[in-house]
């Protein structure tokens, strides 16, 4: 199969995304040329004999696949980006190349999007496990998991679930979602899209495209994402009344109860009861029967990063969260346990911490981390929270067990991104999880 024959693709940001991308496009027939402003990345790419230059000095390209980290209009334009652009070259995203490979090879296989601020990363393995338990033939990725790339071509009944990250919502063309979710929107990425519009314009890519024929599911826990019911023209599945909702732990639909979420370990809270809910109207528009849904629910072993249980001694739970990388995911889990003593930092989001206030009394102690550790202290301070400004993971864990008392819970949730200190927040979370084990033997 060669859906790319002959086209000119250059390939900027070679991590672990863009490296198995470029690889792929060349098997698939595209003329790659790669770089990396970094150049050990550089030279793994040489490694691996692909072409390598600098697109920024003389773009002659039909297209450019840039990493979804790399900014190609706010807050500043990578010289690539900026190369293309003068040029009239489309900049997409890996998940445009997996769709139109897809489609060239013939298969119908149908795409299933989620997005939103928070709560996608679950919702997607979630929906996954439940068409996987139902029997379905399904490959999941984006945001989430495997490369976009790096997922093989299914069948015509084969589905494609895949997590959907603004950046690269934005850098869409062609893709069509059949089922497509926004569970929420707050303040996020606000540098990447100048302000909520920009940012709430570039979620709605996930409905481009959208006719009578497909699904929208919609949270109803805020006015931005409930307010695209009356904008397009698929039809919509409420998170609430008329579609799939909880009362209490009951998830139910218009049928009547789903299931019992006391009976779902791996799900906590009612951030995980709409997670549930979104899941649950993706799969049944997916073909999944009504009275499957539990069977999945219940045996979903829970996301890695995400409230992931790392160790337990001495009546001392070690929760790793390093997912939550703004204070409204942070919020879900801090609402989660009584008492806590509280690892957060790295690169702040725009308003910090400030809107966990009314959750400060559950903190027995804070350890700060990263960038903004300093800025957090001072809100905490404010507050009087008990806090101490520690700097490093390393730091951080071996405090945090001398602290901690039977009955407390050792919380990683940073409520900030990682970019200041590692490669990502799974490499964040991987650490955390790595100093536990290794002080508890």
């Amino acid at each position: 199969m060669m859906p790319f024959a002959g086209q000119r693709v250059a390939v900027v940001g070679l991590g672990k995304a863009g490296l198995p991308a470029a690889r792929r496009l060349v098997e698939w027939g595209a003329e790659v040329t790669a770089w990396d402003d970094s150049e050990k990345a550089r030279e793994e790419a040489r490694r691996v004999g692909l072409r390598i230059a600098n697109p920024a000095e003389r773009f002659a390209f039909d297209v450019l696949l840039l990493s979804p980290g790399i900014a190609h209009r706010l807050p500043r334009p990578h010289k690539a980006a900026e190369a293309a652009q003068a040029a009239g070259a489309p900049i997409l995203s890996e998940i445009e190349f997996l769709f139109r490979a897809v489609r060239h090879a013939g298969s119908r296989a149908r795409f299933a999007g989620i997005t939103g601020t928070n709560g996608k990363s679950t919702t997607t393995a979630l929906l996954a496990h439940i068409l996987e338990s139902a029997g379905r033939k399904v490959a999941v990725g984006g945001n989430l998991g495997p490369p976009a790339l790096g997922l093989p071509i299914l069948s015509d009944d084969g589905i494609y679930v895949l997590e959907m990250s603004s950046y690269a919502l934005e850098r869409l063309d062609r893709t069509h979602f059949d089922v497509a979710c926004l569970l929420n929107l707050t303040p996020d990425h606000l540098d990447r899209h100048g302000d909520m519009a920009g940012y709430r314009a570039a979620k709605a890519r996930i409905f481009a495209h959208h006719g009578p024929g497909d699904v929208a599911v919609l949270g109803q826990g805020d006015v931005l994402t409930a307010s695209f019911a009356e904008e397009i023209p698929s039809r919509v599945i409420p998170l609430g009344p008329g579609g799939v909702w909880w009362e209490g732990r009951i998830l139910r639909d218009t049928a009547g109860p789903i299931t019992d979420l006391t009976e779902c370990s791996t799900l906590p809270g009612d951030h995980n009861a709409q997670n549930a809910a979104a899941a649950c109207a993706m799969a049944m528009e997916l073909g999944v029967p009504r009275d499957a849904l539990a069977v999945g629910l219940r045996s979903y072993p829970g996301l890695t990063h995400r409230q992931e249980v790392v160790a337990e001694r001495d009546g001392i739970l070690f929760v790793n969260d390093s997912k939550a990388t703004n204070a409204d995911s942070t919020e879900k889990a801090l609402a989660s346990y009584g008492r806590v003593v509280w690892i957060a930092g790295g690169e702040g989001k725009e308003g910090g911490i400030a809107p966990l206030a009314p959750l400060f009394p559950r903190i027995a102690h804070a350890l700060l981390i990263g960038r903004d550790g300093p800025e957090f202290a001072a809100t905490l301070a404010s507050h009087g929270v008990a806090h101490e400004v520690v700097g490093t993971l390393e730091a951080a864990v071996p405090r945090a067990m001398a602290l901690a008392k039977r009955g407390d819970v050792v919380l990683l949730s940073p409520a900030a991104a990682s970019w200041d200190q590692f490669t990502g927040f799974d490499a964040r979370g991987d650490r955390f999880r790595q100093l536990v084990r290794e002080a508890l033997g």
